[in-house]
């Protein structure tokens, strides 16, 4: 059975950091890409960032792009986001999913099968 177990999220000031952790289990096959995805309040889920996890390749929204970085650690079977000059925009709850690969399409919710619990991050001005 496939896991994702999101933490990391808090309350800071704009301008600080957090670092988010994904950490998966269960995952059978050999390639898979780690979305993060963020929702704020009455809004749609949108997504943040993807890695594959074997091949590297990474993209982010422009939204975050230049702030954020998204990193995976293969051997702890965890994926971190770590999110710098942080914004009040950037308040939400963050969720971690896995796809079979990094798609063109990633920002699509309707793409990941698998979902973690969500982590909020509140950002204050």
């Amino acid at each position: 059975e496939v896991q994702l177990q999101a933490s990391g999220g808090g309350l800071v000031q704009a301008g600080e950091y957090l670092r988010l952790s994904c950490a998966t289990s269960g995952i059978t096959f050999d390639d898979y890409a780690v979305a993060w995805f963020r929702q704020a309040p009455g809004k749609e889920r949108v997504g943040v960032s993807v890695i594959g996890t074997s091949v590297g390749i990474s993209y982010y929204s422009d939204s975050v792009k230049g702030r954020f970085a998204i990193s995976s650690d293969n051997a702890e079977n965890k994926v971190y986001l770590q999110m710098n000059s942080l914004k009040p925009e950037d308040t939400a709850v963050y969720y971690c999913a896995v796809d079979y690969f990094v798609s063109e399409w990633w920002t699509d919710p309707e793409r990941y099968d698998y979902w973690g619990q969500g982590t909020l991050v509140t950002v204050s001005s």
